[in-house]
């Protein structure tokens, strides 16, 4: 039987000892936040009773804590045998705080507590939301305050002061007796901690060098000494020694020469000076229009020294083109937060959608309980919410990260009765955001994204006998229309008999008052491309499975180019996704689809994949489609590319030089990665292609590879560029690390970092890769 030793008990001088240096680390790590005394910080990092709210029954009161380090969470846990690491959550993880009632949560089991004492905290990730409520208004004011200020000035960090902060966090864990000195095994502790195996030999070398005192144990200034060896980039170095002088300053004109000789920047005169001025932490230097090694890492690390360009943060395209003429952000079956058959739908997956940048949402609306329409996935044990919070919340959160119009897709199956309260509802809470008349009179062809700013069309069935939609309407109260059942053709069983039991009919009675609500987006079912002497109305669309629509680019690409020019066309997955799988937009963007709807709830490939492309004009949630691709004249078609006006073809040259503090995928204190980069391309046929670097093994820290890749690019305006950052692993399935994704279009050339994302798109902290670009036309 093992023996348990325990710790030998502290004294109460140790104790004091100890947390006089906790609250020393606390307030050091608020000074680097920007937060030096701040009353809400101290508030958090002394912590507080909060009630954590479950259900209508569990309602219970539990400590809540900031950390010393100020970047985690403590929680108290009444669970048995619950580990340390389970009882933490990192601010990092955070995707927003919000005060009073606005989770579903806090609507259904909190509505008996003031506002002012309740916020909600909601994650990143897949997590369920944290509904707390405060014991006083004050305590949740300091919380709300508190959380809000640590991640506003922890976005603010740059990348060096990141860094910095995550080793000093990490030193601090790895001195497990808390002296502030660190001994050659918690210096190996430390290594591990940060994704980075040394041999005892490099380890005990790097310990000597640094221990000036020789005293066995590391301290202040050799703790530094330590951190400037562990954070070198001698692959900065030696670009940076090739245009400075041999006082380790880079002049002005010298930068000038690296950013046009390297980084092919047209404004090279007028950007270098402002880039000391930003980025430059030496006065001397700075006062000398000079740049030193360090200032030179920072701006490589900036924004400005992003793989992705800078210009293409903010909305730079036409937004005055006909809707029709661009891809919009879009998602599929909106409601749902995991799969088609038996789970959970939430207003909370139309806020994350629409934070995304998605511009089209869906909502499958049945009869609901006292009169309520309710939205669910019909025939599914998927479960209910109810239509008037949805759009309370495409309400509240529609424009927040986009000021470009949404799109309502609505697939009806109500009674008349209840579509009358579907429509009063969109008109009474939309109020001047719902579009209910055409656009200045616009008739003949869609408006455009910038004329339809900040507002809220719908998607759905029109009465045929009205007349058309951008022209007035009859006074016909219902009739009967084409229904469109997409939940019926899900491969699922138990689905199949309900749909057989119901008896489902072709046609559906449709409310004049819903039939109202749309404008410039009817939906019809789709019987072949128009005969170009018989134009159908521009304003009518149709929906396509995703087979169908693959089936239609496949043999009739040209003329789906042409039918979008002038229709907009939305593609759902195929029916037999039933875990919510996702499909890959790449080939019906290619000819010209816009709403390309996806189940964003589903992390992989095809999400970066789009996320990619639509971080592009700004995150707007809307991508003007290349030119050819509006042209009515156009001939381009992305199965048989032939010479035409398609952009110059290019050859892509990269080289992937290192990574920065890849984070750990398996949490156990002795697993590195090993980790292998590899780099594709998403476009038309031609164009896909995969090429991986060698495996590093046991560095996730900073592995370096130096590797050279060439790709030929035929249609740069349709190509997206992934990289994916792996731990490979022998016997099993690589784990993902993390990945990046954009336009070709949008490569800056020359030495560039790449900011990483997780596995749902949100960036890490630190985790990076080095590559060198280089663009070049093909002869």
């Amino acid at each position: 039987m093992q023996c348990i030793c325990r710790q030998p008990k502290r004294t109460v001088s140790q104790e004091n000892i100890l947390l006089e240096q906790s609250r020393r680390v606390a307030a050091l790590n608020g000074i680097r936040l920007g937060l030096k005394d701040d009353k809400d910080l101290k508030f958090l990092l002394k912590g507080s009773q909060l009630l954590k709210v479950k259900s209508s029954s569990w309602r219970k009161e539990r400590f809540y804590k900031l950390q010393e380090d100020c970047k985690t969470i403590w929680q108290e846990s009444k669970k048995v045998l619950r580990s340390p690491e389970s009882q933490i959550f990192s601010i990092e993880d955070i995707r927003d705080v919000r005060s009073g009632h606005k989770t579903e949560g806090m609507e259904k089991y909190a509505k008996d507590v003031p506002e002012y004492r309740c916020f909600s905290i909601i994650f990143k990730d897949q997590r369920k939301n944290l509904d707390l409520i405060a014991s006083s208004e004050d305590d949740a004011n300091h919380w709300i305050a508190g959380l809000g200020k640590i991640i506003a000035h922890s976005n603010s960090m740059n990348q060096k002061q990141k860094l910095q902060h995550w080793i000093h966090t990490c030193l601090r864990k790895a001195d497990k007796n808390k002296d502030n000195k660190m001994s050659l095994k918690e210096l190996k502790d430390f290594l591990k901690e940060v994704n980075i195996e040394v041999d005892d030999y490099h380890a005990k070398k790097i310990f000597q060098h640094c221990d000036k005192s020789k005293t066995e144990a590391l301290e202040d200034d050799e703790i530094e000494e330590f951190y400037k060896i562990l954070t070198e980039r001698k692959e900065i170095d030696n670009i940076f020694q090739m245009y400075s002088d041999p006082e380790g300053f880079m002049s002005c004109q010298n930068l000038v020469r690296f950013l046009y000789e390297m980084q092919q920047e047209e404004d090279a005169v007028v950007a270098a000076p402002a880039l000391i001025q930003k980025y430059e932490p030496n006065e001397r230097a700075k006062r000398g229009n000079a740049m030193t090694k360090d200032g030179f890492l920072m701006y490589l690390l900036s924004d400005e020294g992003n793989i992705f360009n800078s210009s293409h943060r903010k909305v730079y395209q036409d937004m005055t083109q006909p809707l029709s003429h661009y891809l919009v952000s879009s998602s599929h079956n909106t409601y749902l937060m995991e799969d088609q058959i038996t789970g959970p739908s939430s207003t909370e997956a139309y806020i994350r959608a629409l934070t995304k940048g998605c511009r089209c949402v869906e909502l499958d609306c049945w009869d609901g309980p006292n009169s309520e329409p309710v939205i669910y996935h019909g025939y599914t044990l998927t479960s209910k919410i109810l239509f008037s919070d949805v759009i309370k919340a495409i309400k509240n959160y529609a424009f927040q990260t986009s000021p470009y119009p949404v799109i309502i897709s609505l697939e009806n199956h109500c009674s008349v009765d209840q579509q009358k309260v579907m429509a009063q509802h969109m008109t009474t809470i939309l109020q001047d955001m719902l579009l209910v008349a055409p656009v200045d009179g616009n008739k003949s062809q869609f408006p455009s994204p910038e004329q339809l700013k900040g507002k809220i069309l719908v998607k759905g069935k029109k009465l045929s006998r009205q007349e058309d939609p951008v022209n007035g309407n009859n006074n016909l109260e219902a009739e009967d229309v084409s229904d469109e059942d997409e939940a019926a053709e899900i491969e699922d069983e138990s689905v199949k008999t309900k749909v057989e039991q119901k008896g489902k009919s072709d046609t559906l009675k449709l409310a004049k008052e819903l039939s109202d609500t749309v404008v410039y987006c009817k939906s019809v079912h789709f019987e072949g491309f128009e005969d170009p002497s018989h134009p159908r109305a521009f304003y009518e669309m149709s929906s396509f499975s995703e087979s169908k629509a693959l089936k239609l680019a496949q043999e009739s690409g040209t003329s789906f180019i042409h039918h979008n020019i002038r229709h907009l066309s939305r593609i759902y997955p195929a029916g037999w996704r039933t875990d919510s799988s996702n499909y890959s937009p790449v080939d019906l963007w290619n000819v010209g689809c816009q709403i390309v709807a996806l189940n964003f709830q589903t992390a992989g490939t095809e999400m970066d994949v789009y996320q990619g492309r639509f971080q592009d004009n700004g995150f707007s949630g809307y991508v003007l489609k290349p030119e050819f691709l509006r042209d009515e004249q156009t001939k381009f078609n992305p199965k048989s590319i032939t010479e035409g006006t398609w952009g110059t073809k290019k050859k892509l040259l990269l080289k992937i030089i290192s990574g920065q503090q890849l984070p750990k995928v398996n949490k156990s204190k002795n697993s590195i990665v090993d980790p292998k980069v590899t780099i594709e391309i998403h476009g038309v046929q031609q164009d896909n292609n995969k090429k991986q670097t060698k495996v590093i093994e046991n560095n996730g820290f900073n592995p370096n590879w130096n590797e050279e890749f060439t790709f030929d690019i035929e249609i740069p305006a349709l190509a997206l560029v992934r990289f994916v950052v792996e731990d490979f692993d022998m016997s099993t399935k690589n784990d993902f690390i993390g990945q990046y994704t954009l336009p070709f279009t949008s490569l800056k050339q020359g030495y560039r970092h790449i900011h990483l994302l997780t596995k749902n798109g949100d960036p890490y902290s630190s985790s990076t890769l080095f590559v060198y670009i280089n663009i070049q036309d093909c002869d």
